[in-house]
């Protein structure tokens, strides 16, 4: 690969990687499957493009935020209180969000934003200019990193995380653990829908199916990154979902590069993360089975 692609993939990494922050939020803090974030991640990148139009991306960043959460609300409030299944919430709100996409974006399935002007364009002209793109994403990951890892170490954070450990245990002491799933959902969605945003801005064009298979991307990155990176420590997690979201995006700019058509990149995707999953259970086997051809040596020596 070279260094243009490099960079273009540790680009869409960083961004990406917010995404999956917040993936990792509902998967692994909250213990809960959202399939939100196919929707949410499309609601931020609809209203991001529509005030982009409009000549104020900040906005268009500040108002994703916004709508993200409130997507994540509706669905942690269809669980608990209408006690819909996680799984069924999330596509529930999903679907309701494809529409409310369409409406956000002015009946148009696809919005572009060539010639206009982004946060990424913001310093077009200055010094280092075509490094843009990658320090301003940055420095959102690391504020979004920083201000994550914070408040998971609050007394509410750590809330959040005992109830994806033991709901029950919460709630015999005294904890609305409702509460808790909503605030976990919302502050999910929120990052999920500030990638949204970023990544219509940085590709200047939003369009209503760019959010298929984005909880596969945020999973991939989640279980790629514990699996190289490691989890012994709450920053350490973190840390490791974010170089996750940047390993997965080289080795799909790989692909790329290989020569694998680019229709298959969901099927990659698929494919990464049903081996993560299934890391754990391939090697227990492995394990077992090497223990078995070692008690069948051992026979056969004492034969």
């Amino acid at each position: 690969m070279n260094l243009a692609t490099v960079l273009s993939s540790v680009e869409l990494g960083v961004i990406y990687a917010i995404m999956a922050l917040g993936v990792f939020l509902s998967f692994r803090t909250l213990n809960m499957p959202d399939l939100t974030v196919d929707g949410s991640f499309v609601l931020g990148a609809a209203f991001s493009a529509v005030l982009c139009t409009a000549g104020r991306p900040l906005a268009g960043i500040a108002l994703a935020l916004i709508a993200g959460a409130l997507a994540g609300c509706i669905t942690a409030l269809l669980h608990t209180k209408l006690e819909i299944q996680p799984i069924l919430a999330g596509i529930l709100t999903m679907l309701a969000l494809y529409s409310i996409n369409l409406k956000v974006m002015g009946g148009r399935a696809n919005i572009p934003l060539l010639n206009r002007d982004s946060l990424f364009s913001l310093p077009e002209g200055l010094p280092g200019a075509e490094y843009a793109a990658l320090l301003i994403s940055f420095a959102l990951l690391l504020a979004v990193l920083f201000l994550l890892y914070l408040f998971l170490k609050t007394r509410l954070g750590l809330v959040l995380r005992a109830t994806g450990d033991n709901e029950q245990m919460v709630r015999a002491l005294g904890v609305s653990t409702d509460m808790t799933k909503v605030i976990g959902l919302a502050l999910a969605n929120a990052l999920v829908a500030l990638s949204g945003a970023l990544i219509a801005q940085y590709q200047s064009f939003a369009d209503v199916g760019m959010g298929i298979g984005m909880v596969i991307i945020g999973l991939a990155s989640v279980i790629i990154g514990e699996a190289v990176f490691g989890t012994a420590s709450l920053l350490r997690r973190l840390i490791a979902v974010v170089l996750g979201a940047i390993l997965y995006r080289l080795v799909i700019a790989l692909a790329l590069e290989l020569g694998m058509p680019p229709t298959d990149l969901k099927l990659i995707s698929a494919v990464i993360v049903c081996l993560a999953l299934a890391m754990p259970a391939l090697k227990k086997r492995y394990h077992s089975l090497k223990i078995r051809a070692a008690g069948a040596a051992n026979k056969g020596v004492s034969l």
